[in-house]
Parts: C-alpha cells; structure tokens; sequence
C-alpha cells in the first residue's frame, strides 16, 4: 500500500473501505477502547456549530460525527459526506438515518458554492486523501467567514518511552483484531502505515495556516496517536 500514490490510491481506499463498511464501527470501538466516540465529543466541541447551522462532515464513513452533532443541534442541517457508498449505507440503515443527507462526495473536488457551511469537519479522513493542501483549500472555500473547520485524525507517534508499546498495538494487535472480525487485515496494516507516513501535528497545523486558517490550533490525545485540530475562517 505505501508505494501507491495518486489516483491508484485513491481506488485502493475506497474499495479496502467498501470491503470493511459492515464491521468499521465495531472495529472502532474495540481498537480504541470506546474513546473515539470521546474524541468526536471534542471534535464537535471546537466545532461550535450554531442551532439551525450547517455542518458538512467529510469522510463521514456512517455518519458517526454527523449522528452525535444531531442529537447536540437537532435543528441543524448535517450533510455526511464521503466517496464510498457502501460505508454510507450502512449509515443509512442506523435508527436515523433518514435524519441526515447522505452525498458522494471527493474532498479534493466539493460541489457546493463557497461560504455555505457554519463547520466543515472530518474523522479520519485527512492521511486518506492524495492532496492535503486541495482538500483543506476546498474545505476553506465552503465555509462561511467565521466558521470552523475540525479535524480528527491520527499522528505519528512520539519517540519515547512509550513508542514499543505503541507500536506493538498498532502492527501486531490492530492487525490480528481486524483479520478476526473483517477478514480484511491489509486494511489494518494500512492503518499503522499510514499514521506513521502522515504528517505530525505541527506540520498539519501549519498546512491549516498556510490555506487561510486563523486561530489554528491541536490537541494529541491517546498517548500522543491521535490529534485534533482545528481552525476558523
């Protein structure tokens, strides 16, 4: 997988996500201990998205960070945006998922006019997509002036004392778990190869700054794997 690039990398996440969709949320759940419905708490946090506003989530998978910012702003419009379908049916099938609009959408290439959006936000997606610039200029470009753009993903851990067992985690249990419940371990051998070849936090950060973003900050959580950031308009 690390010597794809491109187009060709681009259909290769989409079918590994195609081929996972029905155990993604189960996975997880268990690879993260439950935090990451925590982390998505604290992503709608920065995200300050007002009653009745408009919230695009990116690479929304089914619909997680959509869903929870329903129950927050019942009266919001949450768009669940992402480029593999059958990750979005399976969203669909949740208790309701008629609430929110599901759209097929490439983050490098957004079809909505510019200022739309009160929040622009995305759970692991950023490492996924081929351009990180184009797809934080589109984000930058649909927000409105004021609003927010968060992002959840994971980032290359710290070289300490807790490296061994970090990486331990994510190249030997991570794997196994995923072969047991999905069949598919080479897309959680992507997952680790994929962290430790994404930019670190600070480098993501200045990428925010460097497209528009004011007030640009992050936070690392789980032992440094994962970070938030975010950024306004």
């Amino acid at each position: 997988m690390s010597h794809l690039t491109g187009t060709e990398r681009a259909r290769y996440v989409q079918g590994m996500f195609s081929r996972i969709a029905g155990r993604y949320d189960l996975m997880n759940r268990l690879m993260t201990f439950g935090q990451d419905m925590h982390w998505r708490k604290l992503l709608l946090d920065k995200a300050q998205l007002p009653v009745q506003g408009k919230l695009l989530d990116l690479g929304s998978g089914t619909g997680d960070i959509a869903f929870a910012a329903l129950e927050r702003t019942p009266l919001s419009l949450c768009i669940a945006a992402d480029f593999t379908e059958e990750m979005m049916r399976v969203g669909q099938l949740r208790p309701t998922g008629d609430q929110v609009c599901w759209a097929g959408n490439d983050a490098l290439n957004l079809p909505y006019l510019a200022n739309q959006f009160d929040a622009v936000t995305s759970g692991f997606m950023m490492r996924n997509v081929i351009d990180v610039n184009r797809a934080l200029s589109e984000q930058y470009r649909v927000l409105k002036p004021g609003g927010w753009i968060v992002c959840l993903d994971t980032t290359p851990p710290a070289k300490n004392l807790l490296r061994p067992f970090i990486s331990f985690h994510m190249h030997v249990v991570i794997p196994t778990l995923g072969k047991l419940l999905t069949g598919a371990s080479d897309a959680y051998t992507y997952l680790p190869d994929t962290t430790e070849g994404f930019l670190s936090a600070e480098k993501l950060a200045e990428r925010l700054t460097t497209v528009g973003f004011q007030k640009v900050g992050y936070q690392r959580l789980n032992f440094g794997t994962i970070a938030l950031h975010w950024g306004q308009k």
